[in-house]
């Protein structure tokens, strides 16, 4: 059964002939962030699961949310609850859906007293404001996620002000650079498979390869050249930012690349040791800081959903535990 902020009145009527098949909240009263974002079509899958797409001044068009409520939330009309955001990788044609879809998410989540927002990142957005040569301020999805989505779902889904946030692949990147750079915004970060140094050796080849990857060509659009705008790349990484990690409770892992556990026979891959590396001079840098965190570099396994699923699991004592559950 799926409905539409735009149906109104006939929401309404369906709800109370459908009754605890789908939320009570129908039509909730249109909700804005500060700068004009606002959600424009609201679509119910089910009783947990909602679609949100947000007219985003930030992006310059609009952009998908998928939220998970809690088993609770129709019926605790007045309950604010924990938020878990799952940040996705890049060029992944489901987008906003793929945690839903490639993991068990929904299910693992059904006996947990949180919400969780899984967003869109674009095709590869690398969870930043792009330079773009100075030229033009969008897409900023820094501001889409941490302004725009947050404020959104904290003043018209109940989301609570308790957060956590964890992301796989460039979605592991941008958990951790959110969390620097909103200090306090999240109690809790989780990169699975991530590159949490965007300037060790290779990386920013690596990062080219991913924006090709996505059919974005001119690579110098999202922070300019890795030497000559050094400030800006420093400024979004990470590892030379990792003071701003400190208090945050922390959980990397990765795998090696080659065929694990959860793999067919014969699979590897070439991204896998990239972020490995990535990750590895990170975690000796939060190490050498005195800045504590939970590590898993696992051995075998490619950079794929099964081990991200395993991921998420892994660190729910994390991630909850930065959720006051």
């Amino acid at each position: 059964m799926k409905r539409t902020r735009r149906w109104g009145l006939l929401a309404l009527a369906m709800v109370a002939l459908l009754g605890s098949s789908i939320p009570a909240s129908a039509a909730p009263a249109p909700v804005s962030a500060d700068n004009g974002a606002k959600v424009v079509e609201e679509t119910w899958l089910d009783a947990r699961t909602v679609d949100l797409k947000i007219s985003s001044p930030a992006l310059g068009t609009t952009g998908m949310v998928r939220l998970l409520v809690p088993t609770g939330w129709a019926a605790q009309p007045t309950r604010t609850w924990p938020t878990l955001y799952l940040l996705h990788g890049c060029c992944e044609p489901v987008d906003y859906r793929s945690w839903d879809q490639f993991t068990d998410v929904k299910a693992f989540t059904a006996d947990k007293d949180a919400l969780v927002v899984m967003p869109t990142g674009g095709p590869a957005g690398m969870y930043t404001k792009w330079w773009n040569f100075g030229l033009r301020s969008t897409p900023d999805w820094d501001t889409f996620h941490t302004l725009e989505v947050r404020q959104i779902v904290e003043r018209g889904y109940r989301a609570g002000t308790r957060r956590a946030v964890a992301g796989l692949s460039i979605g592991g990147y941008g958990a951790l650079a959110y969390s620097y750079k909103h200090k306090g915004m999240f109690t809790a970060a989780a990169s699975y498979s991530g590159v949490p140094n965007t300037l060790n050796q290779g990386a920013p080849l690596f990062i080219q390869g991913i924006l090709a990857r996505a059919g974005i060509f001119n690579y110098l659009e999202l922070w300019g050249d890795s030497w000559g705008m050094r400030p800006i790349w420093t400024a979004n990484n990470p590892y030379d930012n990792i003071d701003g990690l400190r208090g945050t409770a922390l959980y990397i892992s990765c795998g090696n690349g080659k065929t694990g556990p959860l793999d067919p026979p014969g699979q590897s891959d070439i991204f896998e040791p990239q972020a490995l590396a990535s990750s590895v001079t990170f975690t000796d840098r939060l190490k050498a800081k005195g800045i504590p965190a939970t590590v898993d570099y696992y051995g075998d396994g490619t950079h794929s959903w099964p081990y991200w699923q395993r991921a998420l699991r892994n660190s729910w004592p994390v991630l909850a535990g930065g959720l006051g559950l």
